[in-house]
């Protein structure tokens, strides 16, 4: 018999005078992606996030790449922000909580979430390198606090140590990744309610 529990899924669009983006993002996902923002070394990285979340994610970015990678890669994170956001809905019956350990060779970094409704991001995460491919490193940082801040999750990232410069921003992605697939994950012990002693997410 096919299970009658809704997919758990949103589009969203942002125009602007420096991008035009569009996102679908569904938590209730295998993994799949199919990405495009013309920024290589971002498509990489959101495509493993989709892989190691089980979200599936679309998304198409235009921007203003003759000037420099940061409107792009911050308007991505405020747009799957969103969709996160609208796809959550009010987050009856989920875990809430989620964090993950993400080792790649000689580095290791972890994530912390709460799916809180109250956005904040902690970013403990150096490079050695101005940038990885041909993306800026500072950007990464603008790309989490984006998607933080418009998804309403409080997010703390963590390079706990590691020397390749790859290494460390990948397995940020990828325990942000698993901490949210945690986090989405429905508890039937809930039974539908809301995970706050409150009754409800938020301020």
């Amino acid at each position: 018999m096919a299970s009658t529990t809704p997919i758990r899924s949103a589009s969203r669009t942002r125009t602007t005078k420096e991008t035009d983006i569009s996102v679908t993002l569904t938590l209730d996902g295998t993994g799949q992606s199919d990405v495009d923002t013309g920024i290589g070394f971002l498509d990489h990285m959101l495509e493993g996030f989709a892989k190691h979340s089980f979200m599936d994610l679309t998304v198409r970015a235009k921007g203003d790449l003759h000037i420099d990678g940061h409107h792009t890669t911050e308007d991505v994170g405020i747009v799957m922000g969103l969709a996160f956001l609208d796809a959550i809905g009010d987050a009856s019956g989920i875990t809430r909580f989620g964090h993950a350990y993400i080792p790649m060779d000689e580095t290791l970094s972890r994530a912390a979430v709460d799916i809180s409704k109250r956005p904040y991001l902690i970013w403990k995460v150096d490079f050695s390198r101005d940038k990885v491919g041909e993306m800026d490193t500072e950007l990464f940082k603008e790309w989490f606090h984006a998607f933080a801040t418009n998804a309403g999750i409080c997010l703390h990232v963590e390079n706990l140590y590691g020397t390749n410069n790859h290494h460390i921003v990948e397995s940020c992605f990828k325990a942000l990744a698993r901490a949210l697939k945690q986090a989405v994950a429905v508890d039937p012990r809930l039974g539908g309610a809301s995970p706050s002693t409150k009754g409800s997410l938020g301020s």
